[in-house]
């Protein structure tokens, strides 16, 4: 078969699987199934599904997955992240600070755990009922949580970033180091937004909030363990000491520690954190084992090389190329999560956009903000049913699209400014080496 109809019959049975309501994971095997019995017997190719299967769950890079699943659920279940939006909500008296207090607890929620969507479930339990109750708009409210979830995903330990780098072979660490400054200017620039809404919707911030001050020790209880367990993972990872995964699962046991000495962490809280991770892993370890042999397919029939070679072929310059696939993401973010579309499309694009000129590293940021947009714009942002869950109907859906628009609008910025200056992902990595 040619590479363009194992391509495009690829693509075409992926999605027809996915529009009937085959889960992710079962639609990528069964998609590449019928190609593979084009090269294998069937008896060769369940021995090749069951490797693959195999491979990933003994992949020893991989269980750093599950270790920084396991210390986010950790963080969420227990006071640690709760009382880091009290104490910036608390220790800021300036006018908006529950609305900045959520951006920067959900970039120090960031410095620990890479998911968004914990971070938005995380620190928008505590926040948004707050902020409702204190008078701020529903729409900001849901914005601002809705988005700072994102940073999560931006600042390390990312797991988006942590999936590009095995889908692409880059180092994670890099990738990790890389999106530090990115990550703390877009929790700058989701501050300016919410300066610019106070300033054009004054109603939507109250004049002043009434909040207790923390005492002392709670605020050595709230910062101490944050950054203690963001040191570890930066000093480990950074400093050569550790690789990625034993940096995590030293985290992991110091969050434990941690979470039940002064977190207030509970028994039924620690198991429903440990299944919850047995859960998503489930979920994710199917995932990659799926697209693991989708990948294996597409490498077979030189899906990507020839795509590459077509595609330069056009004559088309490297920053067009690069715009037509942020589109292509930002359109295709609105159906998919980001982690199956890591799986489903990185094997075929990352090359493309290597032999357009680009750093990897760098467009590993750039991807990664790229996915930050895909979980906020619907019908598919996680982010945004995560908000209005938790709102316990007090916000709509559209009230959280609203209020995302204009952190959307910084993603996008974020974007632009990286593309006019890649130094901003890349100059850190430079330091360190």
């Amino acid at each position: 078969m040619e590479w363009y109809e194992v391509g495009l019959g690829l693509l075409g049975l992926l999605v027809l699987l996915i529009a009937i309501g085959l889960p992710i994971p079962f639609a990528l095997a069964a998609a590449s199934l019928p190609f593979l019995w084009q090269i294998q017997s069937f008896q060769t190719s369940l021995v090749s599904s069951q490797l693959k299967l195999w491979g990933v769950w003994i992949n020893y890079i991989l269980l750093a997955v599950p270790l920084f699943v396991f210390l986010g659920e950790l963080i969420g279940r227990s006071n640690i992240g709760p009382r880091l939006y009290q104490f910036l909500h608390q220790g800021v008296r300036v006018r908006g600070s529950a609305a900045y207090g959520s951006i920067g607890a959900c970039a120090g929620f960031g410095a620990v755990s890479g998911s968004s969507m914990v971070g938005s479930l995380t620190i928008g339990g505590v926040a948004l009922p707050e902020m409702l109750r204190l008078g701020y708009g529903k729409e900001l409210s849901a914005g601002v949580l809705a988005a700072g979830g994102t940073l999560s995903v931006l600042l390390p330990p990312s797991l988006i970033l942590l999936f590009y780098g095995i889908v692409t072979d880059q180092s994670i660490g890099d990738l990790f180091i890389a999106g530090v400054v990115p990550g703390l200017m877009l929790a700058t620039l989701f501050s300016v937004v919410v300066m610019v809404w106070g300033v054009m919707h004054p109603d939507d911030i109250p004049d002043s909030e009434q909040a207790a001050r923390m005492t002392l020790f709670q605020i050595a209880a709230t910062i101490g363990p944050i950054a203690l367990i963001g040191l570890v993972i930066t000093v480990a990872i950074y400093g050569g000491i550790a690789t990625p995964t034993e940096a995590a699962a030293v985290a992991a046991l110091l969050t434990v520690v941690l979470a039940f000495g002064v977190g207030g962490l509970r028994w039924d809280g620690f198991k429903d954190a440990l299944f919850s991770t047995m859960r998503t892993m489930g979920y994710l370890g199917l995932l990659l084992s799926a697209g693991t042999l989708f990948g294996f397919v597409l490498t077979y029939y030189r899906v990507p090389q020839e795509f590459t070679e077509l595609f330069l072929s056009f004559d088309l310059s490297p920053y067009t190329v690069l715009a037509i696939v942020l589109v292509f993401y930002i359109v295709l973010g609105m159906f998919l999560e980001p982690v199956s579309m890591t799986f489903i499309t990185l094997p075929t694009i990352f090359p493309l956009m290597a032999a357009a000129g680009f750093d990897l590293i760098w467009f590993g940021v750039v991807y990664t903000v790229t996915m930050e947009i895909a979980v906020l714009t619907p019908p598919v942002g996680l982010n945004l049913y995560v908000i209005q869950g938790i709102s316990r109907g007090k916000v709509s859906i559209g009230q959280v699209i609203r209020g995302c628009l204009p952190f959307i609008g910084a993603l996008v910025l974020l974007i632009v400014m990286l593309v006019a200056f890649p130094q901003i992902a890349l100059w850190l990595p430079e330091q360190m080496r």
